[in-house]
C-alpha cells in the first residue's frame, strides 16, 4: 500500500512539474547552440547576441514583473547532442519556450521533442524548407527559407556584371547544404541559366581539393557555396590555390566576411555573401535605429565584429520570445506558442511577424526576412 501511493506521489509530481515549475524568481529561457564543433563559431555568436538582448530587456525591468533568465546548452554541432539538451533544457531546467538550433539538421533532430513535451522554439537561423513543412506547430522561424532566400537572390540577378551564365555549387553534405543547393538549382534554371557541378563535403572535411578540381573543369563563371564560416575560409584558400576561376558567392548568411577578411586574406577579395544583416551599414536595414543600437551594444561587450552577422539573429530571437512572453501574459509553453502567432518586433533584420506554412491545424511559424548582398573588395566589405 505504501508503495503505491508512492507512487501515485510521483506520478503527481511529474504530471505538475511542467506547470507548477514555471512559478520561479526568473523567466527560463532555454538556448540550444554549437558552442563547440564545427560550426562553434556561428553558435557563439548567435549566442552572444541572445546575451545581450538578455541584457537590454533586464535592464527595462524583464518582462512580466521578472528577469529573464537564459540557460545555455551546447549542442557541440552534433544532432544527438542536441536533441539531449533539447531535453535537458525542457525536463530538467524547465524552460517554457526555447530557441535554436543553428543548422537545420540539428534542428530537425530537436524538433520532435517539441512536439513530445509541447514547447515551442523560435528558429534564429536554419533555412530548410522542412522546418516549416513538415506539420510541427511548435515551430516558429525568424529566419528565411532557402527558397526564400533563393527567390531574393534572383530578383538581384542584373547586379552582376558579367553576367551568371553556367553556374557550379559546393555544399556542406546536410540538410542546410543541400537544401540550399536544391533552391538556388531550381531558380537559377528558371532564369535561363545553366549548372553544371553540383559537389558536396563532409561538415568536417578540410581537404576540399577534389571537389574544387572538378569544379575547376566545369566550365562554369559561378561558384554557390553553402556551410559554416570555418569551412569557407578553407574553400577561399583552397580556390585562390587551384586558380578557381569562377567567382564565388556564399549562400545562408553565415559567412562572417570580415572573419573571411582576417583569415583567408587576399583569397576572399572578389567574394560575395548573401546576408540578413550588413553590420557595416546599419543604415541600410529596415529599421536602421535598432540595427545600429545592436551594432553599438556588440562593440561595447568587445565582441568581435566580425560575428554581427550571426550575432543578431540570437538578438532578435530572443526579443522575439519575450514580447511573446508578455503577450501570453505568463510563461506558460501553450499560452507563448499561441502569443508567438500574434507577436509583432522591430527587430535587427526587419520586422518579425509569424505566417502559417504547413499542414493545415500543424503549422509552424514562418517569418518573412530581409536579404543583403556583400562584396569583399581589396579587404574590405563593400555594396556591390
Amino acid at each position: 500500500m505504501v508503495k503505491t501511493l508512492n507512487v501515485v506521489a510521483v506520478t503527481a509530481v511529474a504530471l505538475l512539474g511542467a506547470g507548477a515549475a514555471f512559478a520561479q524568481d526568473t523567466i527560463k529561457i532555454g538556448v540550444d547552440e554549437p558552442l563547440t564543433g564545427a560550426v562553434a563559431a556561428s553558435g557563439t555568436y548567435v549566442t552572444n547576441g541572445a546575451r545581450i538582448a538578455e541584457e537590454v530587456l533586464n535592464a527595462k525591468g524583464g518582462v512580466l514583473g521578472k528577469k529573464i533568465e537564459l540557460v545555455i546548452e551546447d549542442n557541440k554541432s552534433n544532432p544527438k547532442e542536441a536533441v539531449a539538451a533539447a531535453e535537458k533544457l525542457i525536463v530538467r531546467d524547465k524552460v517554457p519556450v526555447m530557441m535554436g538550433a543553428w543548422s537545420s539538421t540539428l534542428t530537425l533532430a530537436v524538433m520532435p521533442k517539441l512536439v513530445e513535451y509541447s514547447v515551442p522554439m523560435v528558429v534564429e537561423t536554419s533555412s530548410s524548407g522542412k522546418i516549416t513543412t513538415s506539420g510541427n506547430p511548435w515551430v516558429f522561424r525568424i529566419a528565411p527559407t532557402s527558397a526564400m532566400e533563393a527567390k531574393a537572390f534572383g530578383e538581384k540577378l542584373s547586379q552582376f556584371n558579367p553576367p551568371i551564365k553556367r553556374a557550379d555549387f559546393l555544399a556542406v553534405n546536410n540538410d542546410f547544404g543541400r537544401g540550399a543547393s536544391d533552391e538556388f538549382r531550381k531558380m537559377l534554371e528558371s532564369k535561363g541559366i545553366k549548372v553544371g557541378v553540383v559537389e558536396t563535403m563532409a561538415p568536417e572535411a578540410t581537404d576540399l581539393s577534389a571537389q574544387l578540381a572538378s569544379i575547376k573543369q566545369s566550365g562554369g563563371d559561378t561558384l554557390f557555396v553553402t556551410t559554416g564560416v570555418e569551412q569557407i575560409t578553407l574553400v577561399l584558400k583552397q580556390a585562390a590555390e587551384q586558380r578557381l576561376p569562377q567567382r564565388i558567392i556564399t549562400t545562408g548568411g553565415s559567412s562572417s566576411p570580415d572573419q573571411l577578411i582576417a583569415q583567408a586574406g587576399d583569397a576572399a577579395n572578389n567574394s560575395y555573401h548573401i546576408l540578413f544583416f550588413a553590420p557595416w551599414f546599419p543604415e541600410k536595414a529596415t529599421n536602421p535605429d535598432v540595427a545600429k543600437a545592436f551594432v553599438d551594444a556588440w562593440n561595447k561587450k568587445g565582441y568581435d565584429f566580425a560575428g554581427l552577422t550571426e550575432g543578431f539573429r540570437g538578438y532578435d530571437g530572443i526579443l522575439t520570445i519575450a514580447e511573446a512572453i508578455k503577450g501570453a501574459g505568463k510563461a506558460e509553453p501553450k499560452a507563448i506558442r499561441d502569443a508567438l502567432w500574434t507577436t509583432k518586433i522591430s527587430g535587427v533584420n526587419g520586422n518579425v511577424s509569424f505566417t502559417k506554412e504547413g499542414p493545415a491545424g500543424k503549422e509552424s511559424g514562418q517569418n518573412q526576412p530581409n536579404i543583403y548582398i556583400v562584396q569583399v573588395k581589396d579587404g574590405k566589405v563593400t555594396l556591390p
